[in-house]
């Protein structure tokens, strides 16, 4: 059972009512055991109390319009047909507060929201401030970087559009890549054919993949090659043309490497590089090729760089605590 953890804000006090046209959406606006009131009761200090299809909602003024428009944001999301998750409500939450976000948290259902990601299996809605920018960049620009904690759904967006992409047509193929660096450990020998032994570093573009196409048409468009998932060593010698390209973990690249891949660059293609420059895993840290790359192609036109935060990581929140932690003054 979610617990409530109300605390008084001072300020002007405020009862503000909502009503919603379609009751039997509220189970899932409430969430399991009113887990979804709880996390909003519990993040903006008010209270929120049920009585048919009405909320009412008791508070210091501001938190208690913002929890007002979060429950419309969901409720709105829900009825659209979009799926309502814990972290979904705590980014609702966090983009509250954020006035340029109106569109997006509180868009009308009749009308689509202002920044989203179409794909077989789901609609992506941006989940931060950052992630609107982002995902704007991933529809106009030819090459984004995007730089940032673990858990900030760099790499996740980057597939979804470039999925999206392949779907209607811009392009024709997806190219998905990381380098094979091992994370702090030697595992020695790897068993089987090539595939079998880079994939296990290559585990989160597929999971990527899987979430946003179904599985049949990830298998078949990988036969076919049209969707390519590879480590950055097969990516020497090639032209890129017509492709959306993704290159995950880009932190642990050479300087050499990150250039060999950046002059892959073909007609029509866009490139997506994505990584944190505090989780370098190269025997050397300061040669990564990430951080020498944004340094120089920084205000190059047709090059945008997105910088993520902890305030915008959207897993679990104790993922964003564990990384305030661990980049804490001490760190």
């Amino acid at each position: 059972m979610a617990k409530r953890h109300v605390k008084a804000e001072p300020g002007e006090r405020a009862r503000l009512e909502v009503m919603f046209e379609k009751p039997h959406l509220l189970g899932t606006l409430f969430g399991q055991y009113d887990q979804n009131l709880v996390a909003i009761e519990n993040r903006l200090g008010v209270y929120i109390s049920a009585r048919g299809n009405k909320l009412q909602i008791e508070g210091e003024a501001g938190a208690a319009g913002r929890a007002r428009d979060v429950l419309t944001g969901l409720y709105n999301r829900i009825v659209a047909g979009q799926e309502i998750d814990s972290g979904a409500v705590e980014a609702v939450i966090a983009m509250s507060s954020e006035p340029m976000l109106d569109g997006i948290i509180r868009h009308d259902v009749a009308e689509p929201p202002r920044v989203m990601i179409r794909t077989r299996k789901k609609t992506i809605v941006p989940r931060s401030a950052t992630q609107v920018t982002y995902m704007e960049e991933l529809a106009r620009q030819d090459v984004i970087f995007a730089l940032g904690p673990a858990g900030t759904g760099k790499t996740y967006l980057a597939v979804a559009q470039a999925v999206s992409q392949l779907i209607t047509g811009s392009v024709d193929r997806l190219i998905l890549s990381r380098p094979a660096v091992e994370a702090g450990e030697r595992l020695g020998f790897l068993p089987g054919d090539m595939k079998e032994k880079v994939d296990p570093y290559l585990r989160p573009i597929y999971d990527a993949l899987y979430d946003t196409l179904p599985a049949e048409q990830v298998e078949r468009r990988i036969a076919s090659g049209e969707i390519e998932i590879a480590p950055l060593a097969f990516m020497r010698g090639r032209t890129l043309a017509n492709a959306f390209i993704v290159l995950d973990e880009a932190q642990n690249t050479t300087i050499a490497q990150m250039k060999m891949f950046l002059t892959r660059f073909g007609e029509n293609s866009r490139m997506v590089i994505c990584g944190d420059p505090k989780q370098v895993d190269l025997p050397q840290p300061g040669t990564s090729g990430l951080a020498d790359a944004v340094a120089r192609l920084e205000g190059v036109e047709g090059v945008a760089v997105v910088p993520f935060n902890i305030a915008d990581v959207v897993r679990h929140p104790i993922v964003g605590r564990i990384v305030q932690a661990y980049e804490g003054p001490d760190a």
